[in-house]
């Protein structure tokens, strides 16, 4: 029996990999998706580039991998002990004395792994992506001048340039008829008139760039007076950078809002304080996290012991009361952390107390469960015994 527990452990664990990857997948894609298209429209409003569309993705995966990753556990653990039972698998494990609690081990190690990590992620990476994304998207859209016009609109892209078109269309990047009076430092004028242009966003300079076509350049260095310094010039395409304007505003420093503080930030405000964050608002945040990371070893309980039920009787309310539970639970947790950190209720009861509840509801539920038919004396040994 001995060489034959981690045979079972990697066998169990071996299960459990396919249909975790195809959860966490799944689930990181469901939860992107909205954000995505409201991400997407704004930052093509604001004419920013598809890297800055990266770069904010990649800051809002952490907050999105520590919703998925409880989930995803959640539901491959089911999955899995879910096909086993189907195939008899679990029957002919309980017929060699080996218990549900047993074969619950390893998923029980798996979410305890996933748990540390959980308080790595929740405690250090989630904060500063969550500050970073808040200053990416501050200034993709407060600055920088965005490449879109309207028809019969003068627009200054800087100091010294003005741009105008009769006609814009496609999202106000495409132009027709534009005039554009650029000044040079030297105290050049340069008039540039063309039937059509177009505006994109040069991906390497992160500048606005102008594309004209059969047009001309007319340049003088005295523009107010006539004479034969005025030369024209004329083009079948040109291509223009208009430089962002330099007014670039700096964003606030991390930790005005306890969410983007790390454990160890957090700890620290606790014991001296933090300038414009409440003692509550800091004591709820922690305790939120931890509350959180904790609850992930216990997930895998209940799903086993919700997993097997009776074979000649396949319903979907073990599926539904998992669901219920472990949405009402994260809902609660939210719940507490907002009375918390608000002050209305203490943190004990908030936060603690559901947490309390849903992991001894755990084990309970799987203790229930976990004794295998052979192990229950039967009716009627009880009645020999006692006639």
């Amino acid at each position: 029996m001995k060489n034959s527990l981690p045979t079972l452990d990697r066998y169990l664990l071996r299960q459990l990999i396919p249909p975790f990857s195809i959860a966490l997948t799944t689930m990181l894609i469901a939860l992107l998706l909205e954000r995505l298209l409201i991400l997407f429209n704004h930052l093509a409003n604001s004419g920013s580039s598809i890297a800055t569309f990266v770069t904010l993705l990649t800051d809002l995966l952490p907050h999105y991998m520590g919703l998925a990753v409880p989930a995803a556990l959640c539901i491959a653990v089911f999955l899995t002990i879910h096909r086993m039972s189907e195939h008899n698998e679990i029957d002919a494990l309980c017929a060699g004395h080996i218990s549900l609690l047993r074969i619950t081990v390893p998923y029980m190690k798996v979410g305890l792994i996933l748990g540390v990590l959980s308080v790595f992620l929740y405690g250090y990476i989630q904060p500063v992506a969550r500050y970073d994304y808040r200053a990416g998207f501050y200034f993709a859209r407060h600055t920088g001048w965005a490449p879109h016009l309207q028809s019969g609109m003068f627009a200054s892209t800087s100091g010294h340039t003005m741009i105008t078109a009769d006609r814009v269309d496609h999202g106000g990047s495409r132009l027709l008829r534009v005039f554009i009076r650029d000044v040079k430092k030297d105290g050049t004028v340069q008039i540039i008139t063309a039937p059509k242009g177009l505006l994109t966003i040069a991906e390497q300079t992160e500048a606005t760039q102008l594309d004209l076509w059969n047009g001309h350049i007319m340049s003088s260095k005295h523009p107010d007076t006539l004479g034969n310094d005025v030369t024209v010039t004329h083009f079948d395409h040109i291509t223009r950078l208009i430089e962002r304007a330099h007014k670039k505003t700096s964003f606030r420093s991390r930790g005005d809002d306890e969410r983007e503080l790390t454990i160890l930030e957090l700890a620290h405000a606790l014991r001296h304080g933090a300038p414009g964050i409440p003692y509550k608002a800091l004591r709820s945040e922690l305790d939120f996290r931890l509350a959180r990371a904790i609850a992930i070893p216990f997930i895998p309980l209940l799903s086993v012991a919700l997993a097997v039920g009776r074979k000649r009787k396949k319903s979907a309310f073990r599926q539904i009361a998992l669901a219920v539970i472990l949405v009402g639970f994260d809902e609660t947790l939210l719940f507490g952390h907002s009375l918390a950190a608000e002050g209305a209720s203490p943190v004990w009861l908030s936060i603690w107390v559901p947490e309390i509840i849903f992991c001894t509801a755990c084990i309970l539920v799987l203790l229930s469960r976990s004794y295998p038919a052979w192990y229950r004396p039967s009716k009627r040994a009880h009645t020999d015994k006692h006639p």
